[in-house]
């Protein structure tokens, strides 16, 4: 293990390099701006290309383009950012060009507050664009997982050939302080690289794979014939309007992330044997919840045990283990950053209400709060 002082942001940009990033393209904006500088920093020193563009959207447009040219590609930004991307994140899963998309949640709608906290990008980063497919997104908790997050959304991009959201909070990113990160060697050992075909380039069909496989895309310029378009297409990537060859290929932007959910689906789970309420919270309001778990110890607890239960991977959403806390826990609160956007994907895999703490003002929820809530059910 490494031992580094930083901050989340800086190690998002220190995961992206560390997992075979080579191109980021962006637009700065509070509070993912230390992202993109950090990665002006350290991929001309490895070779890789930094670029920053008029706009979010010419800066995924750069990234979607180098990554249709064989490379690991990154962009970022924050929620009115990632709104100007939507259009360029469609053609991403349309596609099947693998991109890591770095969302630094702040307020919102419109502008909200850039220099607050805030979770109100969860629902959007379920569907960031129009049409049908299945969204990843990827959340991290700690500081070393804005690190390791970093590299298997980069891994997650490459085995699934989609955009795949690294979904912080500004607390999350502008955290400093000491980590505790893998080894370079160990991180190596994990890395995943798109497929490629090597067969006669006549014979080449990115996009003639079994239903639950993603495309295969050779590099750009490596003498295989390659059709990219957001339109339906068939097996070579030629547009159609054909309705078999249309339904099997969204069928199959489901399927193939759907059917390899234990390669995608991440949780923690913290002292939920024998406890009296569940609570479910992500990101940053995690976080809260340990350090009152920490303070209701100190003070020999509020006769009641509680525990945790933490979603790495928000998108898809753990279904099973989520029906399992509802079957096992009469007593489930949500605690999140805005007016309860995972709130609603809990109750519906519940199938019932459960206890809400929420907010959207820009402001953490205390651990104090949290342990009066828990003391009121």
């Amino acid at each position: 293990m490494r031992e580094i002082i930083s901050g989340g942001n800086e190690l998002v940009a220190m995961g992206a390099i560390d997992a075979g990033c080579m191109f980021y393209g962006g637009y700065p904006i509070t509070p993912s701006s230390d992202i993109m500088h950090e990665m002006s920093v350290m991929l001309p020193g490895r070779g890789g290309t930094f670029i920053q563009m008029e706009d979010e959207i010419s800066g995924i447009a750069s990234s979607l383009g180098a990554s249709m040219s064989g490379v690991k590609a990154m962009t970022g930004s924050s929620g009115p950012g990632i709104s100007l991307k939507a259009e360029q994140i469609g053609l991403g899963y349309m596609a099947e060009v693998p991109l890591v998309i770095a969302n630094v949640m702040r307020l919102g709608p419109s502008t909200g507050m850039p220099t607050r906290v805030g979770q109100s990008d969860v629902s959007f980063s379920k569907h960031p664009t129009h049409g049908d497919y299945k969204s990843i997104a990827v959340a991290p908790g700690t500081l070393e997982e804005t690190y390791t997050e970093t590299v298997r959304a980069f891994n997650l991009a490459e085995r699934f050939m989609q955009p795949v959201f690294l979904l912080m909070d500004e607390t999350i990113g502008h955290m400093y302080g000491k980590a505790m990160i893998p080894d370079l060697e160990d991180i190596q050992k994990t890395i995943i690289t798109r497929k490629k075909f090597d067969g006669d380039p006549k014979d080449y069909k990115p996009y003639g794979v079994k239903i639950d496989e993603p495309a295969v895309l050779n590099p750009f310029f490596t003498g295989y014939k390659n059709h990219i378009t957001g339109l339906h297409h068939g097996p070579i990537g030629f547009p159609t309007e054909d309705a078999k060859e249309g339904e099997f290929l969204i069928d199959r932007l489901f399927t193939k992330v759907e059917a390899h959910m234990d390669e995608i689906s991440k949780n923690e789970e913290l002292n939920l044997e024998g406890a009296d309420i569940a609570i479910i919270a992500y990101g940053s309001a995690s976080l809260a919840v340990k350090e009152a778990f920490r303070e209701m110890e100190e003070k020999g607890g509020i006769g009641k045990k509680v525990g945790l239960f933490r979603p790495i991977t928000l998108w898809p959403s753990p279904e099973k283990e989520l029906a399992r806390l509802g079957k096992n826990f009469k007593k489930v609160l949500m605690i999140e950053l805005n007016k309860g956007q995972y709130l609603e994907e809990v109750e519906r895999i519940l199938e019932r209400k459960v206890e809400f703490m929420g907010r959207a003002n820009g402001r953490t929820i205390s651990p104090l709060e949290i342990i009066e809530k828990l003391k009121s059910m």
